[in-house]
């Protein structure tokens, strides 16, 4: 059974089941979808992010999330937080991937927002990072929406060496 996590206007944010894969596997393979990454998904490596979130859920608490449309209840998108190595250093990083057929409608944003919520008020995180290839001008536009601030570029050696701007942003500890 999928665990919700966050709800907001229009979607519902909640955590991968295995049932998850063909939905998932026709988002991670699309090429126009994954240009910036190093390369679209196969079917086993759909299958892959969907076990490696399956531990992260239990070992962390958090992970990468299913977006699901309330309209259709399919699976839009992908979004949510890793502890990851980014040029040197242990970071929290805010993740996001919205089909391309749902581009230019707000959905990275109003999830990338609500996911940046839940780790500053729910997990008690207080810096978040976001990563992305200095030419994905859209996802910078996403970074920037979230109050998130350009900290530096660095030649990213999880995806093909190519130049990637670090975005973060911190929550004041209360």
């Amino acid at each position: 059974m999928a665990i919700p996590i966050i709800e907001t206007e229009r979607l519902i944010i909640r955590e991968y089941v295995p049932e998850d894969l063909v939905q998932l596997h026709m988002i991670l393979s699309d090429p126009m979808t994954m240009s910036f990454w190093p390369a679209p998904f196969t079917l086993e490596q759909a299958g892959d992010w969907i076990e490696d979130n399956l531990y992260n859920y239990e070992e962390q608490g958090f992970g990468r999330w299913a977006i699901v449309s309330k309209e259709t209840r399919m699976i839009i998108g992908d979004c949510g937080i890793n502890c990851i190595e980014l040029d040197g250093q242990i970071e929290y990083d805010l993740g996001y991937i919205i089909h391309k057929l749902f581009w230019n409608e707000g959905y990275a944003t109003e999830a990338a927002e609500a996911c940046m919520k839940y780790a500053f008020e729910e997990l008690g995180l207080h810096r978040l990072c976001a990563n992305m290839p200095t030419e994905h001008l859209i996802s910078k536009r996403v970074a920037e929406k979230l109050g998130m601030q350009l900290v530096k570029e660095f030649r990213n050696e999880r995806n093909r060496g190519i130049m990637t701007y670090l975005y973060a942003i911190e929550q004041p500890v209360k």
